[in-house]
């Protein structure tokens, strides 16, 4: 009786998993819930020992063939040395493991027959090396949206596997007293989305070829099977947030479902008239993505999928400014970034640019959906919203959005208040529209600086990828991520941060911070697309004082391929190579 039961268990749940590619012992009539993982784990070894507790050689042997090659990741009865960790009464082991540079992903350890049954460790992950000395609780270090620091036991002869978090740094320590552990291997576990970098960027300077990947890897590495701004802490999907990050997605990688997915997701789970992520800020941004998204790809299908959210979104928005063109945004929080928060009357003002910019791209939008009725009202708001202008307050969010939406001059915008400090006062989301504002005033090469300083700051720290936040003032006296404290020295992850993100709590991978990435291929490569799906490019480089630059550039129809070379009469040599289909349109600039 059992084997009949057995049989038509197994008969009944197998009738439509083929197409799943699961195993056909589940037949085509599989009940449970399944959804395929899109991504990739590949293991890495680490790169160096940061520090150790070996009690003087008596607590730790052989932690250097952790670092060797040719892991496996297969327990082996071959009777080859292996790091040993072995505690007594009092004495208990500890490593501190340096993978590099910043992954997604978990931990796997490899252990050997010296192992003792059941052996307990402890798990620390870092994306700092004080963070992956710390206890979860104290300095801000937290378990928030990902386990970080944790105990587990591990096996005799075998391999266990845990963790998932964003991390480069890893502490074990070994719990139990009187035990052995042997380990033949410990390995990162990196999750993430094998896929090309079809866009590139490189120049006569280093320093900006390493913010430009760097910033392409941070937001590779939050694109799992939904875009997250930060694969730590903010393992979510953040409207505003997302902005820059699908531009360096169309930047970098072209198209990717990553994109639509979270779209649409942040939309499913939005049912009007609430606001997306709680935030009237954040369903504006869904309307600018939308717009930018569909002229980098061209997809008209997938955005007439999205026209009856969007027209119900732009009634929504109609009424919620008033007679006189004053934005009148209510529930959840007026919201820009974090930085600018405190200054109220600069965030209102951001508020109403950002709230013209979302007209101006929900008409455009409008327009490419055939709904001209809905697209002209948005056109007349537009005018309307921009009869009222409040006071940036020397914001430099609020004088960068005020520019972009044509509510100010650029030029004044910039010399008031952008340029002023520098890079101080930027932040690493709305740096971005900074960057962006002081393009459109033709200030090329102060951004171009402040990208080399304000970034490349955090590159100085030992950073490997861009951050939640960063403030230059942090710089002073600061010891690096990827290395112990010195003696009167400041912990720039543990000493600073704000907000939802101090000391340690701070996200160290944050794809909000990825600008400058989009902004180097617009502006210094100098690729602008002009009609949806990339069918015509404008290229239009500004170089500032570097000699040469080129890169490569995605589009629906293939890569395109652009190099810029400065001639000693400061005249710009370009040579571009499109594929069929796309138009390019040559501007000769000499910077």
């Amino acid at each position: 009786m059992n084997r009949i039961l057995i049989f038509l268990f197994l008969t009944g749940l197998c009738q439509n998993i083929h197409a799943q590619n699961l195993p056909p012992v589940f037949g085509d009539e599989y009940s449970g819930k399944t959804f395929k993982d899109s991504r990739t784990r590949a293991y890495l070894a680490p790169q160096r020992i940061v520090w150790q507790n070996d009690g003087n050689g008596q607590l730790i042997k052989n932690s250097e063939l952790l670092l060797a090659a040719g892991a496996d990741g297969q327990s082996e009865l071959s009777g080859r040395p292996t790091c040993i960790m072995r505690s007594s009464e009092n004495e208990y082991p500890s490593l501190l493991l340096d993978f590099g540079r910043e992954i997604h992903g978990g931990l796997q350890i490899v252990t050997g027959s010296a192992t003792g049954k059941g052996v307990k460790i402890r798990v620390r992950f870092g994306e700092s090396v004080s963070e992956a000395m710390s206890t979860a609780g104290t300095q801000g270090a937290t378990n928030d949206h990902a386990m970080r620091d944790f105990t587990m036991q591990v096996p005799w002869l075998g391999v266990a596997e845990a963790g998932n978090s964003g991390f480069r740094f890893v502490r074990i320590d070994l719990l139990d007293p009187n035990t052995t552990l042997s380990i033949k291997e410990i390995n990162a576990i990196f999750i993430y989305r094998d896929i090309p970098y079809l866009g590139s960027f490189r120049c006569n300077n280093e320093r900006l070829n390493r913010i430009w990947i760097t910033g392409a890897y941070t937001v590779h590495l939050n694109m799992q099977e939904y875009i997250w701004d930060g694969i730590k802490r903010d393992r979510l999907v953040w409207l505003g947030d997302m902005h820059p990050e699908v531009m360096t997605v169309n930047t970098v990688f072209g198209y990717n479902e990553v994109i639509p997915r979270s779209l649409d997701f942040a939309r499913d789970i939005t049912p009007l008239p609430n606001w997306m992520n709680g935030m009237c800020s954040y369903s504006l941004w869904w309307i600018i993505i939308q717009r930018d998204w569909y002229l980098y790809q061209g997809n008209l299908a997938y955005l007439k999928e999205q026209q009856h959210y969007l027209t119900e979104l732009l009634q929504l928005l109609f009424t919620k400014v008033d007679a006189s063109g004053r934005e009148k945004l209510d529930g959840g929080g007026r919201f820009l970034d974090w930085p600018s928060s405190p200054n109220q009357e600069g965030v209102s003002a951001g508020l109403q640019a950002l709230t013209v910019l979302a007209f101006q791209a929900g008409g455009e939008l409008c327009t490419a959906l055939g709904d001209n009725a809905l697209a002209k009202k948005c056109a007349a708001t537009v005018e309307l919203m921009k009869t009222q202008i409040p006071p940036h307050n020397q914001l430099k969010q609020a004088a960068a959005l005020l520019a972009l939406a044509n509510m100010m001059s650029a030029k004044q915008a910039d010399d008031e208040v952008i340029s002023v400090g520098g890079a101080r006062n930027f932040s690493t989301f709305y740096g971005y529209y900074m960057l962006q504002a002081q393009a459109k005033a033709g200030n090329y090469q102060a951004a171009i600086d402040n990208i080399g300083n304000f970034w490349g700051g955090m590159l100085d720290m030992g950073a490997t990828t861009f951050w939640e936040d960063f403030n230059l003032d942090w710089l002073d006296n600061a010891a690096g991520i990827d290395e112990l404290v010195p003696e009167g020295k400041k912990d720039i992850h543990a000493d600073f941060g704000d907000y939802c993100y101090k000391n340690l709590r701070h996200s160290l991978c944050h794809g909000w911070a990825s600008g400058p990435t989009a902004w180097l291929t617009e502006h210094v490569l100098g690729v602008q697309v002009v009609a949806p799906g990339c069918k015509t490019l404008k290229i239009e480089p500004h170089l500032g004082n570097l000699e040469w630059v080129e890169g490569t550039f995605p589009t629906p129809h293939g890569i395109v391929s652009i190099s810029h070379r400065k001639g000693a009469d400061g005249k710009i040599k370009t040579d571009v190579k499109a594929p069929k289909g796309v138009s390019v349109k040559l501007k000769k600039i000499t910077d």
